[in-house]
């Protein structure tokens, strides 16, 4: 989940939105692969989210974290504590630096396969945000494979982000569906 928006000197740059680390810049290597959740997007869901949770009393758990752009916004909210999880070396090496830089206990960045720490995670969150490749062929999968697990306390909540060709109205554990564009947001609550 990208999230970045700016350029300075050809380089790309994300911006934290809101809180305390708002309006904070931070490079993001040009030949990232990942697909940055737009700022218009990620500042719609977090007002959304600030109307459902307290953020300060929150933990979270970040999957497929990309350049960290969401990661940020929760610890810029003054979340409790933030895991990031992402694959790619180039990304966590990135996501490291940031952490690094911000100097914020809250936040650790684990390098591992998302389908991997969902079977042994070894902690429970409030919420739970995954952006998978939209073209992830699991993708469909993991409302079930996170709301099944032990990754979300009783009552926590998984933000989905996915692209406008799914669909998971039907879930029983679904609540809420909001798209901004082409980024698509569910909302599912661990009963």
């Amino acid at each position: 989940n990208g999230g970045y928006t700016l350029r300075f000197n050809g380089v790309n740059a994300m911006r934290v939105i809101s809180g305390k680390y708002k309006g904070r810049h931070f490079d993001v290597p040009r030949n990232f692969k990942a697909r940055p959740t737009t700022d218009f997007a990620k500042e719609n869901l977090f007002n959304i989210l600030a109307n459902i949770v307290d953020f300060e009393e929150m933990s979270v758990l970040d999957f497929f974290a990309g350049t960290g752009s969401i990661s940020l916004e929760f610890l810029s909210r003054g979340c409790l504590a933030v895991t990031s999880v992402e694959m790619d070396a180039q990304h966590v090496a990135h996501l490291k630096k940031t952490a690094a830089v911000l100097g914020d206990d809250a936040w650790s960045v684990v390098r591992d396969d998302v389908f991997r720490y969902i079977r042994r995670c070894p902690a429970a969150y409030d919420i739970v945000f995954a952006d998978p490749p939209y073209a992830l062929k699991e993708l469909k999968d993991i409302p079930d494979l996170v709301l099944a697990g032990g990754l979300l306390k009783s009552g926590g909540i998984l933000v989905f982000e996915h692209g406008k060709d799914n669909d998971f109205s039907a879930h029983p554990c679904f609540f809420r569906h909001v798209a901004y564009g082409s980024v698509n947001f569910s909302f599912f609550e661990k009963k």
